[in-house]
Parts: structure tokens; sequence; C-alpha cells
């Protein structure tokens, strides 16, 4: 008897289908249609090829973009990383101290991201901000509008105090899932407080912290709000990155083509970035089952 293929199914898929053409690929296609043209203004359009995307791989400003997003990218993931860890490690594993941790950490999480940048940029001036106005009463020269160190600084540790969180709850989720005889097995063993965390948790939490370095890795890469509200990219260029540049060429300069072009090549290294994560993930997952 020959087997019959329902295909109803596709009918509950295509209104996803058409919502995903109209968010996501109509909008790319008008991007991909700039990158390859130019305009005089007036609707009126010349095949300009590849000469925007040759422009913006030989540009310096472009250059110089992708390195301060590269440096604060590999920093952030340098301190989430291992702060979320050692929180995720000394939270309560169980009763009401845990719930009232899991609530007190995920608050961070819940501010929008314009508000953050908001709350940052008056925490730290030196007029009103506690931590500006506190740092200059104590001697300590602080100003993250003059100085590009003191941006830097400002900038990251306002990504660490947002985005610490998240770390932190995928990797207590990790340790939630080892089960009890693995450490009852180790007191037996005598094992020491590192070879636990070496040999048992660190395994065990392998799969969430490299969804958490993914999600860490790809926010940090495509960050805006915060630092634009709260530096504006300054001082001078010192915390331009990647996504406030593209903004300044395509709304500031109102350079579509070489906007489109940036943003298309921006648009493929996080898409290659996440095919790397994506196939470690599954490697790894394939010799767990092994």
């Amino acid at each position: 008897m020959e087997k019959t293929t329902n295909q109803k199914a596709w009918f509950l898929v295509l209104p996803v289908l058409i919502l995903v053409a109209f968010s996501a690929v109509i909008p790319l296609m008008t991007v991909v249609n700039y990158s390859v043209q130019d305009t005089f203004g007036n609707n009126v359009f010349f095949w300009a090829g590849l000469e925007w995307f040759e422009e913006m791989l030989a540009s310096e400003r472009m250059h110089s973009a992708l390195g301060r997003q590269a440096i604060f990218s590999a920093v952030i993931l340098a301190i989430e990383v291992p702060l979320g860890i050692f929180v995720a490690l000394n939270m309560p594993k169980r009763g009401f101290w845990a719930s009232f941790c899991l609530v007190v950490m995920a608050l961070p999480l819940l501010i929008p991201f314009n508000v953050v940048g908001t709350i940052w940029q008056i925490f730290g001036r030196l007029d009103i901000g506690l931590l500006g106005h506190t740092l200059e009463a104590i001697g300590i020269d602080y100003n993250y509008t003059n100085d590009s160190v003191d941006a830097w600084i400002t900038v990251i540790v306002m990504d660490v105090w947002h985005w610490t969180s998240l770390v932190a709850l995928l990797a207590y989720a990790g340790l939630q899932s080892i089960p009890e005889a693995y450490y009852q097995a180790a007191k037996i063993d005598q094992a020491s407080r590192w070879s636990v965390f070496r040999y048992i948790e660190l395994p065990k939490m392998q799969g969430v912290l490299l969804i958490a370095i993914l999600l860490r890795f790809m926010d940090s890469f495509m960050i805006y709000t915060e630092p634009f509200v709260v530096t504006g990219g300054g001082p001078g260029n010192a915390t331009t990155f990647l996504s406030i540049d593209l903004v300044k060429i395509a709304i500031g300069q109102f350079d579509l083509g070489p906007a489109a072009a940036f943003s298309i090549m921006y648009f493929l290294v996080i898409m290659l970035i996440s095919w790397v994560f994506y196939t470690v993930m599954t490697t790894i997952d394939k010799k767990e089952m092994v």
C-alpha cells in the first residue's frame, strides 16, 4: 500500500513564513539592492557593483571600529564568563534564598537597554552622579566624557553589571542538572573542591556555557544602545563600535550605499560566528553521547 503524505501542516507554517518574509527577507533585499547601486537622488539609481564593498573593506575607519569591537567583546567574555560561573557556584542550591537570589539576578536583565544607558550616564556624572561625584571627592580623576580610558571602563562595567546575570543563571541551571550521586562519589573519594569543579561541574556546564558565550559574544558584538546613550561613541571615536559607526554612516552622513555594504558584511560576520559556535556545540554533544 502506497504511503500518502499529509501536506496540510504547511498551512500552519505559512503565516510564519509570510511574517518572516516581511520582517526579515524583504528589508534584507532592500539593503542588498542599495549595496550594489549608487544614487544622486530623485530615485535615480546607477549600478555600482562591488564598489561599496571594496571601499568598506579598504576603509581604515571600518578597521578601527572592528578592532574596538573585537577588543570590547573579548574583554566582556573574559570578565563575564568566569564571574558568572563564580556567582553560580556560590548561589544557594535550594530553599528561600535560592529563589531570592534567582529573582535578584534576573532584575538587571529586565531593564531596557536605553534605560541601562541612562542609568549609567547619570550615575557617572561628576555633578549629580553618585559614582562620578564620589570618585572626584576621594581624589580620583574620572570623567568618561573627556577621557577615553574612563569611557571604556564605564561601558565595560555597565555591560558587566547588566549581563553577568545571564551567564550566572545559565551556569546555575547547568549545576542544578548534576545528580547528587556525583557529589557523593567525590566526597567518598575525598576529592578537592577544585577537582569537583574541574571533573564534575565544568564538564556538565559545558553545553550551557557555550550557549552563554554565544549569546554574550553576539550581543556584545552588536551592542549599540547602551554605549551610544552613555558616550555617544566618544570621546572622539574611542567607543565608536561597529553598530554606532554604521548608524553614523547611514543616518549621519546618509551614505546609503556604503552603509548597506557595511551592514551586509556585518551580518555575514555574525552568521559566520554563529555557524562556528553551532558546529562546536553539536560536536561536543556528539562526543558526550558516545
